[in-house]
């Protein structure tokens, strides 16, 4: 893992390539070129799913990644990097920064954030970690934990967060979040036009995310059809 590497995504755009088993474009192959197309346009990292389309965009760009393993379990709502078996098979890619799931929700095999952190540093104590939150009270124990990356990726998709919207009172949860963690702040959720962009960088964030509204075209696609639609 190369940290100097990662300094390259300072107040630059990261850009989320992903794409379900479910979605048109669900292919390593597609992902891998979906990453040229994000570097060519002026992407400084990307993040990404699963260690098969990591190990594609690799092959692809030079640009540091920020890496996820969806699974789901029948024991847990927690699907984003839940388990060390997930963290390993990131671990085997080199991918430079792993996200989880940084939530207060319990994971699977009834084992909490806490738990799982603390297993994790032990394995891999120079691993890079990103927190996906989706909650000030989730990003300041993410924070006290020790996470180098707090993230915003989860706000509004979970029942603690289900009524905020990341750009409610200009940004309030993110300005309220970087004035009180001390370690770096990446947004991501709903971050989806260039405006949103620009504003929250100038808040202060570390680096920004942006993934659907850029790399989902049947979602852009929606929403022209519902402009004509209304």
């Amino acid at each position: 893992m190369n940290r100097n590497n990662v300094e390259s995504v300072h107040k630059k755009l990261i850009v989320s390539c992903q794409a379900l088993p479910h979605e048109p474009l669900h292919s390593s192959y597609i992902m891998g070129r979906m990453a040229v197309a994000a570097k060519e346009g002026g992407a400084a990292g990307i993040r990404a799913n699963t260690r098969e389309d990591i190990a594609e965009i690799r092959k692809q760009v030079d640009l540091p990644v920020i890496g996820i393993v969806k699974r789901d379990y029948p024991d847990s709502s927690v699907f984003i990097t839940p388990t060390m078996k997930e963290v390993e098979e990131l671990v085997e890619t080199g991918t430079e920064i792993i996200a989880v799931d940084a939530t207060c929700r319990v994971r699977p095999e009834g084992k909490t954030l806490d738990e799982f952190y603390r297993e994790v540093r032990a394995a891999w104590p120079e691993q890079l970690l990103m927190a996906d939150c989706s909650t000030l009270e989730e990003a300041l124990h993410a924070d006290e934990l020790g996470f180098d990356f707090i993230g915003t990726t989860l706000v509004g998709y979970t029942e603690e967060s289900r009524e905020l919207r990341i750009e409610d009172n200009d940004f309030e949860l993110i300005r309220e979040i970087l004035s009180r963690v001390s370690h770096r702040v990446i947004a991501e959720g709903n971050i989806d036009t260039p405006e949103k962009v620009r504003r929250v960088m100038d808040l202060g964030v570390y680096s920004v995310v942006v993934g659907s509204a850029i790399t989902r075209p049947q979602l852009i696609t929606r929403t022209f059809v519902k402009a004509l639609e209304a």
